[in-house]
């Protein structure tokens, strides 16, 4: 936005009040008469020293009208002394017109109390990174508005004062303070999405509408069990209405098989444990039983989307592959609906995954490539190792299921610990100048030095292994890379991680990370609060709190959206100009807020994980019980 044009001078209007009398008159003339007796060269000089007079205390008086408008600027010269305003995102005012696919608001969605205000309030728009907004105070990025109800202004300013006093590190604070905070963050998520999204996949906060992925209320189903933790007994309450009396699965839709079992069906079984209400179980063995056709392949590794209303199932439509991950991280979530229902079948099936990519060739060291071909069962594109995307919750769901069986699979468990020796073989290094403990890929020999946010999963499944016997040198390479995954928020100017980084190695290097534009986006991502809360829980060391806290304070000064729910942004570079996506992912609410509220607490009984293990969504499943 351009700034305004200014005035090279002042002009000053006094209103008038009448004529001057004579004496007024005379006073003038008499002036006047003065200064023309003066000779030519003393007017000069006079008005030579008027001129410079003026242009002396032009920058002070300018610089002072300026600060009645840019109040702001005050703040970020005087940080140390005034408290810090997060950034909320304003309210859009553009209208947005209604999109195709959007009927109406029908009296079935949301709860009665949210009708008339579902009804009453239209739809905008803004573009990215726009910052002209009605009603709003904008400097450098930082918005606040300028119309906010007073009382509402003063309870704001003294939760941001706490925030401020507070900057370095959450240590001064209580328990229960810290809690607050994350309640406090989840009720104005979940509050953007019952005005603008209710009963839909996703919310866009900006544009106070909602994007659909399979029309399953997916941001919903995901944060039941966040709100049951939580103590949000009246959000959860609403939330259960709408499973019992709006949710299908007899829909003509395609959905992806990992990502519905892992948010979908594992949030209903997590929070049927959670509540003992059998209504939430109901509704996992109807969605489970959908999904099974995708199993139906000649290799029995099953494909990658099904239409869980006609019962097919199918590949993506560029190819006959699907991910390693994806088919290898849905595991926990069968077995556990077999052993509910005793049903053999869904245990069955994905045992036999697990069994196929055991003993498949392509590996290196117990890594595995990320393809892998649903006619011939054999892994494509070999050659290719990361722990990021594609294989990531295979490493992950190794360890698990072995916890999650009471510990008697040893295959798993073999799996696992060979996995983690090829880790520390093929892609670990350290990074200049500060010497950065870093996980990156290999691509046919070549090492990169890139590792995707996605990979901070693993400082908690390291240390999940070493609480349950694995050797003591998993929870020391725990440490070290979680103060890496750190890192890669506290170099960026917002303190926000980016999706991928690259690390330097070379000697000489100014700084340890790198990042590419096009990787700088943040999408409100669990990885790294997820591991600090299996750090914290495992070693109480106050600096991983202190780190959650601080990366809860720049969620809310930088993705937090005044009208209601959080933004995932595209430039964590830029404090200024964050340009938001208009888009708050299912796993914000289902995910990242429940491992911040978790990491705060300091209730070890609080989810046990002597009696829970977390699917790779975040959804509690029980650990068996012993048999004989």
């Amino acid at each position: 936005m351009h700034p305004p044009s200014r005035q090279d001078y002042i002009s000053i209007s006094l209103a008038g009040q009448g004529t001057y009398n004579n004496g007024k008159q005379w006073r003038r003339q008499s002036c006047w008469r003065k200064w023309k007796r003066l000779s030519r060269l003393q007017r000069s000089l006079i008005l030579l020293f008027l001129f410079m007079c003026g242009i002396a205390s032009y920058p002070a008086v300018t610089e002072h009208l300026r600060g009645l408008t840019d109040g702001e600027r005050s703040t970020e010269s005087n940080s140390v002394l005034r408290p810090v305003f997060p950034q909320v995102l304003p309210e859009p005012v553009t209208p947005r017109p209604e999109p195709s696919s959007q009927k109406k608001l029908s009296n079935k969605r949301g709860p009665p109390i949210l009708q008339n205000r579902l009804q009453k309030k239209g739809n905008g728009t803004v573009a990215v990174g726009e910052q002209k907004e009605e009603g709003v105070v904008s400097w450098r990025g930082a918005v606040v508005d300028a119309d906010r109800d007073t009382e509402e202004a003063k309870e704001e300013e003294s939760k941001d004062h706490l925030l401020a006093n507070h900057q370095s590190g959450s240590s001064n604070q209580s328990e229960a303070s810290l809690l607050e905070a994350v309640k406090d963050a989840f009720r104005h998520a979940w509050q953007g999405y019952k005005d603008f999204a209710w009963g839909h996949d996703e919310l866009r906060p900006l544009s106070k509408s909602y994007s659909e992925w399979f029309g399953l209320g997916l941001t919903l189903i995901d944060a039941l069990d966040t709100m049951w933790i939580l103590g949000l007994k009246e959000e959860f309450e609403e939330a259960r209405t709408w499973v019992a009396t709006e949710l299908t699965f007899n829909k003509n839709v395609d959905v992806n098989l990992f990502e519905s079992t892992i948010r979908i069906l594992g949030g209903l079984l997590s929070t049927y444990h959670l509540t003992g209400d059998t209504m939430f179980l109901d509704k996992a063995k109807d969605i489970g039983s959908r999904l099974m056709p995708a199993f139906n392949t000649p290799s029995k590794i099953p494909y990658s989307d099904v239409n869980i209303g006609k019962g097919t199932a199918h590949p993506p439509r560029w190819t006959s592959d699907s991910t390693v991950a994806e088919v290898t991280s849905i595991q926990l979530e069968f077995r556990e609906l077999s052993r509910l229902t005793q049903d053999p079948q869904y245990q069955d099936a994905v045992a036999e995954v697990m069994k196929q990519v055991h003993t498949l060739d392509g590996k290196l060291d117990g890594l595995v490539p990320m393809f892998i071909n649903t006619n011939n069962g054999q892994f494509t594109h070999q050659g290719i190792f990361t722990l990021g995307a594609r294989a990531d919750s295979y490493y992950e769901y190794l360890l698990k299921q072995w916890i999650q069986g009471g510990k008697k699979e040893d295959q798993l468990l073999q799996d696992y610990a060979q996995a983690i020796e090829g880790v520390k073989k093929n892609l670990l290094q350290k990074s200049s100048p500060n010497g950065l403990t870093f996980v990156g890929e290999l691509s046919h020999g070549q090492f990169s030095p890139k590792m995707d946010h996605l990979v901070c999963f693993l400082p908690g499944t390291l240390a999940l292994g070493a609480h349950h016997g694995l050797p003591a040198d998993h929870m020391d390479l725990a440490k070290q890379l979680m103060e890496t995954c750190y890192q890669m928020y506290t170099q960026m100017e917002t303190g926000l991680s980016p999706e991928i980084v690259h690390f330097n190695m070379h000697e000489g290097s100014i700084r340890d990370i790198d990042v590419k534009l096009a990787d700088r986006h943040n999408l409100l991502r669990p990885e790294t609060v997820e591991s600090l809360f299996y750090l914290y829980r495992f070693t109480k060391d106050h600096k991983y709190r202190d780190w959650g806290w601080n990366i809860l304070q720049n969620f809310n000064k930088y993705t937090k959206v005044s009208s209601g729910g959080y933004t995932s942004i595209n430039n964590v570079r830029d404090p200024d100009y964050t340009s938001p996506r208009d888009k708050m992912e299912s796993f914000f609410l289902g995910e990242t807020l429940k491992y911040l509220y978790l990491l705060f607490s300091d209730d070890p009984s609080l989810i046990s994980l002597d009696e829970y293990v977390f699917n790779t969504e975040a959804h509690p499943l029980p650990i068996w019980p012993s048999t004989a």
